[in-house]
């Protein structure tokens, strides 16, 4: 797997390479430095997804709705999101949705 980064681009946290658990745990100290005024995850650079790469953008997508930043928009289509949004119910926008 290829190292994930993270880089801010205006209202983007921009993530590229492998979000797995090794990385999540990288990432998190500046990815919450980055947050103030972000408004949109764009992983559309990310090659592979795991759930500690998922729990990381859900985490992050919480606190941008809880510092009222807006809606919160998810960009890209990473290598697994799509699967592991429906497996853990979440949105779109990473918000849990009730069965």
């Amino acid at each position: 797997m290829s190292t994930a980064t993270l880089r801010r681009e205006g209202t983007a946290l921009v993530f590229s390479g492998a979000l797995d658990r090794a990385a999540a745990q990288a990432l998190w100290p500046s990815a919450q430095r980055a947050l103030d005024g972000a408004r949109r995850l764009d992983v559309s650079a990310v090659s592979a997804l795991d759930s500690a790469g998922l729990a990381l953008l859900v985490a992050l997508a919480a606190r941008l709705r809880a510092a009222g930043s807006g809606p919160v928009t998810v960009e890209g289509a990473a290598s697994g999101l799509a699967e592991l949004c429906a497996a853990y119910r979440l949105t779109p926008a990473l918000d849990y949705q009730p069965a």
